[in-house]
């Protein structure tokens, strides 16, 4: 467990370094309703290096509402450990006082009562103040993204990334990894890196699968204060098994902890004082390659969407885990001497819309990109009695209501919907716009499909897909949450080994249990494969929250949880 103060300091001649962060702060200003801009960015000591980090933005420009889990099981050695822990443990962990500000942004419990006290949160407009004002404090501060950035809006679709690529451009961002960027296709990712971005695209573990070579740059090398950085980048390792592997045929990836350790030693080579690795592996994968590669100071962690308010540290390492969205900002300072990182500082800040105010500049930029879409954007469609959101392990009234649509508009027996992490929420009582559709089905392969499948093979996808998300180890996982389900329950023990975690698959319609021999008629959306056919998945859902007028989204209790 790391202590909880406001600043971290180690001897200069020792290598033992403390985990130390600003949580106090937050719970201070919370408690005193006192809320500004000066103390949610705060006035943190400078160090010879200041890393600025965002991750998994997923094209959300806007202010916006983002419900954190209320379930996020951690298996194996992680079980208990951040980030798996949610509503009361997390408060506990963290010191967070219940309704205060931090208590609103990173727990779920409360949301639609607390949201409406502290508002949205997020907005690059707001996100490039915080930008600034750490600029300000420390020049030269280096603005890393982590990736899952080009993708999850309508304005980003359109233009194929291009409104990301140039509000990135805008904010002076200095390197990137990636992840959804490839669902664009091999060709657009081309376009964009030689053409339109303005800062390296990094990827250490992306390899030309034809002649097993280096795809992309792997590291960067900074010059800050007298410090040499390396920034190393860590793309998704399991994009072609994750994402539609045709769209980008010639490239692999993989953890490759090997190729990590072979990049880190160039670094130091090469003369880094600071290495620090720019990660969308998601924070379990980071935490056990942490532990693997000797070398990294920082790991700047992303992919999983997770938010916590203090570093974790895993030998001399320090993991930074930002969240999602655009809802915060990490800074972290770090003092170097002797050719080594001394001291390190982090803080969290909270993008609270409603309290830091929007650069105008960013304002203006972001604007010009919705401009040509605004009208279609603003249609409503419906509007919503229940909070909509998309997060938790199992499922989420998102998904809810897209596995009704899928039902009711395309005639099945049972409803598919991937476990995606990202996509904003809706509060009730609130209009339902084609926005809020497409912020949680923007994407390059939308087709709703629908065929037959035999409850056998229903049974060994969603085992195959648990095992994604609940395999002991975490070089097995892949970071999404489990496939959503509409007209099926199930009994999982996520304990159990793969093949033998669900049981009771029941079809919800008749009562009755599914038959292994008996086929079943599916329908879904995001299949991987190439030639899927059918509407894409926001007409699908258009239509079904159209046909009701206003939506209402009974409480699930369709999985029923077991942990051995």
């Amino acid at each position: 467990m790391i202590s909880r103060r406001h600043f971290i300091q180690a001897g200069l001649a020792t290598s033992a370094l403390w985990g130390l962060s600003a949580t106090g702060n937050w719970g201070r200003l919370a408690a005193q309703q006192s809320l500004t801009q000066e103390g949610l960015i705060g006035d943190q000591a400078t160090g010879d290096v200041t890393l600025i980090h965002i991750t998994d933005i997923h094209a959300q420009t806007q202010p916006i509402w983002f419900r954190e889990p209320s379930v996020n099981v951690g298996v194996g050695q992680v079980a208990g450990l951040p980030p798996h822990l949610t509503g009361a443990e997390f408060r506990k962990l963290f010191g967070i006082e219940q309704g205060s500000a931090m208590d609103y942004a990173l727990t779920f419990e409360d949301f639609v009562a607390l949201g409406r006290e502290y508002g949205r949160m997020g907005g690059v407009d707001r996100i490039a103040t915080v930008v600034k004002a750490i600029k300000a404090q420390a020049p030269g501060a280096l603005v890393l993204d982590g990736g899952d950035t080009w993708q999850g809006s309508l304005p980003a679709l359109r233009t194929q990334g291009a409104d990301m690529v140039r509000i990135f451009n805008a904010l002076g961002t200095e390197a990137m990894t990636s992840h959804w960027e490839f669902t664009l296709g091999i060709d657009r990712v081309t376009e964009i890196v030689e053409n339109e971005l303005a800062f390296p695209f990094l990827g250490a573990n992306i390899f030309d699968a034809t002649w097993d070579e280096p795809a992309y740059e792997p590291m960067q090398m900074f010059e800050r204060n007298g410090t040499s950085v390396a920034v190393i980048g860590q793309a998704f390792p399991y994009l072609p098994i994750a994402n539609p592997s045709w769209m980008f045929p010639d490239l692999s990836f993989g953890v490759r902890t090997e190729r990590m350790a072979e990049v880190v030693q160039q670094a130091r080579d090469a003369g880094a004082e600071v290495v620090v690795v720019l990660s969308h592996n998601g924070f379990d994968v980071d935490r056990k390659m942490a532990s693997e590669v000797p070398g990294i100071d920082v790991i700047l962690t992303g992919h999983t969407h997770d938010a916590l308010p203090e570093p974790v540290q895993v030998g001399q390492t320090f993991l930074i885990a930002s969240g999602s969205h655009g809802k915060f900002v990490s800074r972290v300072d770090l003092d170097v001497a002797d050719g080594a990182m001394k001291a390190l500082r982090h803080r969290l800040i909270p993008i609270f819309s409603d309290v830091i105010a929007p650069d105008a500049e960013m304002t203006a930029l972001v604007d010009e990109t919705r401009a040509p879409f605004a009208t279609e954007m603003a249609e409503v469609l419906g509007s919503t009695d229940t909070l909509l959101y998309r997060r938790g392990n199992f499922n989420g009234t998102w998904d809810d209501l897209i596995c009704e649509a899928l039902l009711e508009q395309r005639d099945a027996e049972i409803a598919l919907s991937p476990g995606f992490r990202w996509g904003a929420s809706v509060m009730p009582g609130q209009e339902i716009t084609r926005e809020d559709v497409f912020n949680v089905t923007a994407m390059s392969y939308p087709a709703a499909y629908r065929s037959e499948m035999t409850g056998e093979m229903l049974k060994i996808v969603l085992e195959d897909v648990a095992d994604n998300l609940f395999n002991p180890d975490p070089y097995y996982q892949q970071g999404g949450d489990m496939v959503r389900v509409g007209g099926l329950g199930y009994r999982i023990d996520i304990m159990q080994e793969q093949g033998k975690r669900l049981s009771e698959l029941t079809l919800l319609g008749t009562g009755e249990r599914i038959d292994p021999a008996k086929t079943y008629t599916i329908a879904g959306w995001a299949s991987v494969n190439e030639g899927t056919e059918g509407p894409p998945i926001w007409e699908v859902l258009e239509a079904h929250i159209k046909s009701k007028g206003t939506v209402s989204v009974p409480e699930n209790t369709a999985v029923t949880l077991e942990q051995g």
